[in-house]
C-alpha cells in the first residue's frame, strides 16, 4: 500500500510540474510574440512615415512588412512587396499621382443603312454585349440611365452614365462618373445617302486607376472604339438590316437630363 501511495504521489508531482512547464512556455510564448508584434508595428510605423518621400524600395518593405503584420506567410509577404515595387515603378515612369489630362478620342464609320435603323439600334444598349468585344453587362434602370460594366486589360470597371440629351436620329450625349476613370461623350448619325449612315463619337475619357493611365498613354481607348464600332457596323449590316423589325428603337426625347417625350418605335 504504501509503494502505491508513493507512486501516486510521484505522478501527481510529475503531473503538478509539468503543468507549471507548460504555463511557463505558453507566458514565454506570449512575451515572445508581444515583443515582436511591438517591432512589427514599429517598423510598419517607421516604412508608413518614409514611403511618402521614399522610392519603389521603401513602398515595397512596406507592403511586405503590413502583410506580415496581417498574419500572412512569408512568401505571400514577398510576393505582396514585390507587387508594391512594380506598381510603385509604373506609378513614376506613367506620372504618379500627377492629374492626367484628359484623352480626346474621335471616330467615325460609315454604315450601310438607314439613319432612322442605325439609330434605333444604337438604342439598344442592353443589346452592346452581344456584339461588342469588352461590354460585359449594361444595365438600364431608366430611360436616361445606364450602368457599364467593361473589361479593361484583366479587371472589369463600371461606371454609370447620364443621357443629358437625346434626339432622335440626330445625337446622344451623355456624362459617367465612377471611381477609376470616366468617360463624356456624344454619338450622332448622319445621313450620307438614304441608305449610307455615318456615325460620328467623341469621347473624352477621364483615366485614374493605374492600369487607365498606362492605356491612356498608349492611346488604348482610341483602338478600342474604333475596334468596337467595327462591331456595331457588323451587327447592324448582318443582323438588323437583315430583320428591321425586329430593331425596337427609343424614340424619346431628353433634354438637360429628363425625359421630355417616351416613346417606342412605331415604325
Amino acid at each position: 500500500m504504501k509503494f502505491r501511495t508513493g507512486v501516486a504521489v510521484g505522478a501527481t508531482g510529475y503531473l503538478a510540474a509539468r503543468a507549471a512547464v507548460q504555463r511557463w512556455r505558453g507566458r514565454l510564448l506570449k512575451a515572445l510574440v508581444a515583443r515582436y508584434e511591438a517591432k512589427l508595428d514599429r517598423l510598419v510605423r517607421r516604412l508608413t512615415a518614409k514611403a511618402e518621400t521614399g522610392g519603389p524600395l521603401v513602398k515595397g518593405a512596406l507592403a511586405g512588412a503590413k502583410a506580415l503584420a496581417d498574419g500572412k506567410s512569408p512568401i505571400r509577404a514577398v510576393l505582396s512587396a514585390g507587387w508594391a515595387v512594380v506598381k510603385a515603378v509604373l506609378a513614376g515612369i506613367f506620372g504618379g499621382r500627377k492629374k492626367v489630362k484628359p484623352t480626346s478620342i474621335v471616330e467615325q464609320i460609315d454604315i450601310g443603312a438607314p439613319r432612322r435603323l442605325v439609330y434605333d439600334q444604337w438604342t439598344q444598349f442592353q443589346d452592346f454585349p452581344t456584339f461588342m468585344k469588352k461590354v460585359i453587362s449594361v444595365d438600364q434602370p431608366s430611360e436616361e440611365k445606364l450602368n457599364w460594366k467593361a473589361k479593361i486589360f484583366w479587371s472589369n470597371r463600371t461606371w454609370e452614365s447620364t443621357i443629358i440629351e437625346q434626339l432622335p436620329d440626330e445625337h446622344i450625349v451623355w456624362r459617367s462618373k465612377a471611381p477609376k476613370g470616366h468617360v463624356d461623350g456624344s454619338v450622332s448619325f448622319h445621313e450620307v445617302a438614304p441608305d449610307m449612315t455615318r456615325v460620328l463619337l467623341v469621347l473624352e475619357y477621364h483615366p485614374r486607376g493605374l492600369f487607365e493611365r498606362t492605356g491612356n498613354l498608349w492611346r488604348a481607348q482610341g483602338r478600342r472604339a474604333r475596334l468596337e464600332l467595327k462591331h456595331f457596323r457588323r451587327h447592324v449590316m448582318t443582323e438588323s438590316l437583315s430583320h428591321p423589325e425586329e430593331v425596337q428603337g427609343w424614340r424619346g426625347e431628353i433634354r438637360d437630363s429628363q425625359v421630355v417625350t417616351s416613346s417606342q418605335n412605331t415604325s
